[in-house]
């Protein structure tokens, strides 16, 4: 007798529909016919074959049925190549999977092979509408727990103070060292007023660069294929390229509206050199929360969003102090 898995609520053997096709693969088309007209299934976008032992082996679309006569063997048919995973596959990575391997439905089987339902097309959708929703919540620092996320609107209002303040207040004490670095340059800021025009736009830029690298990172890190180190320089090579472009932008914008050319280089170098920092910060800040065993999107936002002003407030201003310096 096949043994019923232990699945948790997120995982894919919870969430897997229970009454679907599986046959013997030593049937024919017509059997499986009469199977579906006289059976009620929950979903028959798959039909599971097994082999004598009642191990899962291949799968038929329903497509194919219809294609094909009633004598046809199911194996002449059958399909051995569809990806398939393991009732405590957590739900997220098995979604992963079904993207990856650009399915719309995925076969569960037991850990002894047998299979027991199906990973629906519309399950899989609603599994990444929550996944999507709870990495908001932790990229923004809101609260770690899955079932907690989704009702972080709910909670009574000094409950969710109480989990929103801490990595805000983080942020508030690194603050003062932006504070601080801005101080530390008054005198480029009193030679030439016109270097603080530029502050809001390439700190959000940098701050924007960084976001879009956390939120890829939040949900890629665990399922990543690469080494970290490839990621890494791939990343700031992507922020590089932006920064490029959006440097080249701020350059003529700058030239043209002030017709300054060192203002003008001065802002466009700092965007390169922030959007490829941003981005290696935005990449590492979750790797390393994961590796001190706290959440890698939790928090990652607050911390890394003020990392990033201090480090391209630093950028800017050394490279602003030589402009200013030719100018």
């Amino acid at each position: 007798m096949m043994q019923q898995p232990r699945t948790t609520p997120e995982t894919a053997g919870h969430l897997a529909l229970k009454r679907v096709p599986i046959v013997p693969a030593s049937e024919t088309v017509g059997s499986v016919r009469v199977l579906l007209k006289s059976a009620k299934f929950d979903t028959v976008d798959l039909i599971l074959l097994t082999d004598p032992s009642g191990r899962h082996i291949s799968t038929i679309e329903l497509r194919r049925l219809v294609e094909n006569d009633d004598a046809t063997p199911l194996a002449a048919i059958a399909r051995t190549d569809w990806p398939s995973v393991p009732a405590a596959m957590d739900q997220e990575k098995a979604t992963d999977i079904a993207i990856r391997e650009n399915v719309t439905v995925l076969p569960v089987l037991a850990a002894d092979g047998h299979p027991i339902g199906i990973l629906a097309a519309h399950t899989l959708i609603e599994i990444l509408g929550r996944e999507h929703r709870e990495d908001i919540h932790l990229t923004a620092g809101i609260m770690r727990e899955r079932e907690g996320a989704r009702h972080a609107l709910e909670d009574p209002p000094l409950s969710r103070v109480a989990r929103r303040l801490p990595w805000l207040m983080v942020g508030l004490a690194l603050s003062s060292v932006a504070t601080g670095v801005m101080a530390s340059f008054e005198a480029a800021l009193q030679s030439n007023v016109m270097i603080a025009f530029f502050i809001p736009a390439i700190v959000y830029l940098a701050d924007a660069v960084g976001t879009q690298t956390e939120a890829i990172a939040v949900r890629g890190l665990s399922t990543r294929d690469q080494p970290l180190l490839t990621l890494l320089g791939s990343e700031i090579m992507v922020g590089g390229v932006i920064g490029a472009i959006l440097g080249l932008l701020a350059f003529l914008g700058v030239w043209i509206s002030f017709g300054n050319i060192p203002i003008a280089i001065g802002v466009g170098a700092s965007l390169f050199a922030a959007g490829a920092l941003a981005s290696g910060i935005g990449l590492m800040f979750p790797w390393a929360l994961g590796r001190i065993g706290v959440d890698p999107a939790f928090g990652a936002g607050p911390v890394a969003t003020i990392a990033q002003d201090v480090l391209t407030i630093v950028i800017y201003f050394v490279v602003m102090t030589k402009m200013v310096a030719v100018a």
